[in-house]
């Protein structure tokens, strides 16, 4: 049996900050639990820059007006103390990082340089040319290796976590080298593991791993989760693959391009242009496309990013990254040519509910949850770009020491004989499992049902329609059998693990979604177009009783910007 004060499920830059932060007191052993090797973890594919109102570029830049941003940003659905704190303390976070040896951009002056990204009100994005979060990983992972009390668990998944009902306990582990269960003792634990995008299977920017591990662990421990209707499609993915292209084309000065060769946005946000948040602008671009004025036709139909005109030596500067993918995967140099673009499935809003913003705590006494896998709530119904990486780091650095502090005054829980075999015989059941049903027919039924009826425009039957579809490939998964019987590294027992995890949070995105008749940042109804602030300014808290899932609302915290018109 394995001991630890603080196991860290999840090795990206929120699993990492708070695992080093619950490190600073060499007393505490922490363990770090990554399905992957960390620096594969996805914060490396976060491309822009990270917020924060250094005041640098532009010296009237403030905490507030970066809170101000993201509330707006939000559709005013975020909770107003969140969002404070984290503005409030990411300029301290990138100082640390600065000093940590992260390789930020500078102007020529040797100031750390910022670009414009969507939705702000100031150039506040912090960036690396277009890996910023690449580079960041790279170096919290320099930092966590330097620290003796910190021990890795690498290419370990997450099966479930080990609780009494009130009190946190452990997680259980399946080794994925060598095919065994491992359960981890920990006075506490932190979820880090990431968000859920890669249920729209058909289209999305994420890695193949970002299954929701983390999140459905949560559910299945009767946990709520908190706002999960919103997902946020990301406007610029290239078109045939669905791969990220950054916000940085746009905040470096690209335009979007109909068929026609018009910078469409001016008719849909003509102060702000390409510059408009996320949501409006995966909008608009579907708009254009329903209407004729795309490239191609159905799903294969897209526009055009425009990003000659900034020269070929900006590019390779500052965005070098999107140059390569656009050559690779489109077959077309953007120094030269137009780059075919449509909204691709990005970003989980909702998550694993926070109850204490400050701890990172959930309803579980000594669980925490931090990153995209919970929802603080700090994005809302919509997160501006550059808002993840500051989240990540702000609440992943006081997660840490709220869990340490927290592991200082308790002792561990005794594991009953059934909470040491449960993992166990749930494995040695699925390795024995007969069924006529085959993974990769379940997988992409549940692409095409998430990205064709819970997509950027839904309604209710195609709502209602997806979650009873969904409910029916869960129960098709308990059919599917683990043809590879090895014990190392079988990847078929793992994509059925994940699998598993994908349907289930797909289902209650589904049924959050259904619930909340009114259109806000990244959910729109068609049969309910306006935003309801009279019965919907309220959060989704969604749990598993059973097989059923049971819904409630909670208030948004608001302390200062009441509800408006959300223009740009």
């Amino acid at each position: 049996m394995n001991y630890y004060d603080v196991v860290v499920v999840g090795a990206g830059g929120a699993g990492l900050r708070a695992a080093i932060e619950a490190s600073l007191d060499p007393t505490i052993r922490v363990a770090v639990v990554s399905k992957v090797y960390p620096t594969r973890s996805h914060t490396g594919a976060a491309q822009g820059g990270i917020n924060a109102a250094l005041g640098n570029v532009i010296p009237d830049d403030s905490p507030d007006s970066h809170a101000f941003d993201t509330i707006k940003g939000s559709d005013f659905l975020a909770d107003q103390e969140a969002v404070f704190f984290m503005c409030e303390n990411a300029p301290e976070i990138i100082y640390e990082l600065d000093r940590w040896g992260v390789p930020f951009s500078r102007l020529p002056d040797g100031r750390i340089a910022q670009r414009p990204f969507g939705g702000a009100s100031f150039p506040r994005t912090v960036f690396s040319a277009d890996r910023t979060g690449h580079v960041i990983l790279h170096t919290l992972f320099e930092q966590a290796l330097a620290r003796e009390n910190i021990h890795f668990y690498n290419e370990y998944f997450l099966l479930d976590i080990i609780h009494d009902g009130n009190r946190v306990k452990g997680v259980a582990l399946y080794d994925i080298k060598n095919g065994e269960v491992v359960n981890l003792r920990a006075k506490a634990v932190i979820l880090a593991t990431g968000g859920f995008a890669r249920i729209y299977w058909k289209r999305s920017t994420n890695a193949i791993g970002n299954t929701g591990d983390g999140v459905a662990a949560a559910l299945r421990a009767g946990l709520s989760l908190k706002d999960m209707e919103f997902i946020q499609f990301h406007p610029t993915g290239l078109a045939k693959t669905g791969i990220l292209l950054s916000e940085a084309c746009r905040g470096e000065g690209g335009y979007l391009l109909n068929a026609l060769g018009e910078r469409f946005m001016q008719r849909y946000a003509p102060e702000k242009m390409e510059l408009a948040p996320r949501d409006m602008v995966s909008r608009a671009i579907e708009y254009e496309i329903r209407e004729g004025r795309g490239v191609g036709e159905g799903t294969s139909a897209y526009v055009y990013l425009d990003l000659r005109h900034l020269g070929e030596e900006k590019i390779k500067e500052r965005l070098p990254q999107v140059r390569q993918l656009a050559i690779d995967f489109e077959g077309v140099d953007p120094v030269k040519d137009l780059v075919p673009i449509r909204p691709t499935a990005h970003y989980c809003m909702g998550g694993i509910h926070v109850v204490n913003y400050r701890t990172s705590g959930t309803e579980l006494e000594g669980l925490y949850a931090v990153g995209e896998c919970a929802c603080v709530s700090v994005h809302g119904a919509n997160r501006l770009g550059g808002n993840s990486l500051t989240e990540i780091l702000v609440f992943g650095k006081f997660c840490g020491i709220s869990a340490r502090e927290y592991a200082k005054q308790v002792d561990w829980l005794p594991l009953t004989e059934g909470e040491e075999k449960k993992a166990v015989e749930f494995i040695e059941g699925l390795m024995k499992r007969e069924g006529t049903e085959k993974l990769a027919e379940v997988r992409k039924r549940m692409g095409d049902i998430t990205w064709e009826k819970v997509g950027i425009f839904r309604d209710e039957k195609s709502l209602k329609s997806a979650y009873e579809e969904l409910g029916e490939l869960l129960e098709r998964w308990e059919r599917i059998p683990v043809v590879d019987k090895s014990k190392v590294f079988n990847t078929n027992l793992v994509e059925l693990l994940e699998l598993r995890n994908m349907l289930e949070l797909a289902r209650v995105v589904a049924f959050s979604a259904l619930h909340r008749r009114e259109s806000r940042g990244g959910h729109i109804r068609e049969d309910y177009p306006n935003r309801d602030d009279k019965n919907f300014l309220k959060h989704t808290l969604v749990r598993k009783v059973g097989d059923r899932l049971e819904l409630e609302y909670i208030p948004v915290n608001i302390v200062k910007y009441e509800p408006a018109q959300r223009s740009y």
